[in-house]
Parts: C-alpha cells; structure tokens; sequence
C-alpha cells in the first residue's frame, strides 16, 4: 500500500481558537480548509470523513465532519476607467463565476474612485446577480483596488466566519487608493481571507508616492495561501475565473476534535485513497 503523505496546514491567523460546534466538558474542535487532487491533480471531492487523516504535532486527531467549503466571498470589481475596454467581459467572467459558486454568502465591492458596496452578504443571489448586471465602468474613475480591498475586510470581519475569501478583478495598471497602505494592508491580513487576484500584469504604483499595490497584494495573496493571476488580455478573465471556481468547489471543511486549550501546532492533514494529493489551505481562526 502506498504510503499516506500529510500535507502541512499552516494557520491563516496568529490566533486559532476552538470552533463553538464541540462540547466544552469532552473537548474542543478546529476546522481545516483543504482540497484533495488525483495523480493527474484533478479534484477529488467523493471524500467522507473516514478518509481524512489530521495530526498536530504527530498527534492523531479524530475527525467529526467534513463538508463543502461555502465560506462568503466578495468579488472586487474594477469598475474605472483602465477597465472600459475591458469591462463586458470582465463582467461577463464574474457572472459565470457566481452561478458556478453562487450557493454560498457573496458581496460585490466596485473599486472606481471610492470603494463602494453594491451588494452585501444579506443580498440574496438574484439581488447579487442584478446588481452585477447592473454595473459598468466609469470613464472619470481611477482604480482603487487597496481601497476596496480593506474595505471587503471590513465587511468579512464583522460576519466572524470560519474561513473567507476576496477576489479582485481589475484592469488597472495604477492603483489611487487614498489613506496609509500599511493600515489597509494590515486591516486585509487581519480578515484572515483568502485573497485572490486576477489583474493586468503591469499594475504599478499608487498614485503620488510611488507605493507599489500590485506587489504587496500579491504577497498578500501567497500569505494567504490565495493566487495572483497576471492576465494582459480581457478574454484572460473568464479562464482565470474557471481555474478559480474550479478550486474552490473543490475546498473542504474538516472539524476535527482536539484538546481543550490546545493550540494548532503543526497541523498535517492527509487521505486514505491511493495516489491522492492533499493541499492544506489553513486552519479556521478565531
């Protein structure tokens, strides 16, 4: 038998604490967001619970549950005027994505001059899709996709959810955010999302003080254990949104029971199907 290869989680937040769902006298849980691929590294999503494996710091863990994971996401979308050339098919990609990934919380945020909220997670998905066939670019607008990132993280904090994505949609190559990058990029990681990123490939700096977004969104992106996806043609959105829905229908939640006060030290999670591929994508922050 093939040995089982447990693929290393590391904590999308400094602080992990025990999910509410487990009895406080018999122990605590913790969820893992994973996916599981074939050789070929073709999702795997026919997988029970019995088929997980998860240790933290070489101690087998018994798992409870495992499920799809349908954590909200916010879709940022450019809507200035770097994105009018592109904007029918940057919304046409984003359309797709949401009936592809719809059931679950979505929010829409525009980043064209000031960040605004087009659609929260109360909407519910025929308020969401209305509201994105609704949208179209602002030929007066500069791109503030900083902006409206901390703004996303603004949103997600306040839902306290298990695990959250953002994902950026943009055209721009100058980013004009107003306010302190440091705090807007703090405010990000502090949401613990998963970012996502598909942009032009030359997004450059913020304008008047050579601050350079691009850059630090994509190593916000790779801390989060999210992609950046550098596109230089607008046909490049709906493919790079495919790979996206893809990998995420495939993402699951696994609780998984553990000591009470414990702390998620080198979680390794794996499965007990021949040939398979783990990829541990975080562990649920509190």
């Amino acid at each position: 038998m093939k040995p089982i290869v447990l693929a290393l989680i590391v904590a999308v937040a400094s602080t992990v604490a025990p999910s509410p769902s487990a009895d406080s006298q018999t122990g605590a849980s913790r969820v893992a967001l994973a996916t599981v691929s074939d050789p070929r590294n073709r999702p795997i999503v026919d997988v029970s619970a019995d088929d997980f494996i998860i240790q933290e710091a070489g101690a087998a863990r018994e798992i409870l549950s495992v499920r799809p994971g349908d954590y909200p996401i916010v879709l940022l979308i450019d809507t200035s005027s770097h994105a009018r050339n592109d904007f029918p098919m940057i919304r046409k990609a984003a359309e797709r994505f949401v009936d592809r990934i719809g059931a679950r919380p979505l929010a829409i945020v525009t980043c064209g001059s000031a960040p605004k909220v087009v659609a929260s997670f109360d909407d519910d998905l025929a308020t969401v899709k209305a509201r994105l066939d609704g949208l179209g670019s602002d030929p007066n607008a500069t791109a503030t996709l900083l902006e409206g990132a901390a703004l996303a993280a603004q949103m997600i904090q306040k839902t306290a959810t298990l695990f959250s994505s953002m994902i950026v949609l943009s055209s721009a190559t100058v980013d004009g955010s107003r306010g302190s990058p440091d705090e807007m990029l703090a405010s990000i990681v502090d949401s613990g999302a998963i970012l996502h990123i598909v942009a032009n490939g030359s997004v450059q700096a913020m304008a008047g003080n050579g601050f350079r977004p691009g850059a630090a969104l994509r190593a916000v992106a790779e801390q989060s254990r999210g992609e950046f996806t550098p596109i230089y043609s607008a046909a490049s959105f709906q493919a790079a949104l495919e790979r996206l829905a893809d990998r995420l229908s495939a993402e699951m939640m696994i609780e998984y029971l553990v000591p009470v006060g414990s702390k998620p030290s080198d979680v390794k999670v794996g499965v007990r199907i021949a040939g398979a591929q783990v990829h541990g994508l975080g562990v649920a922050p509190r």
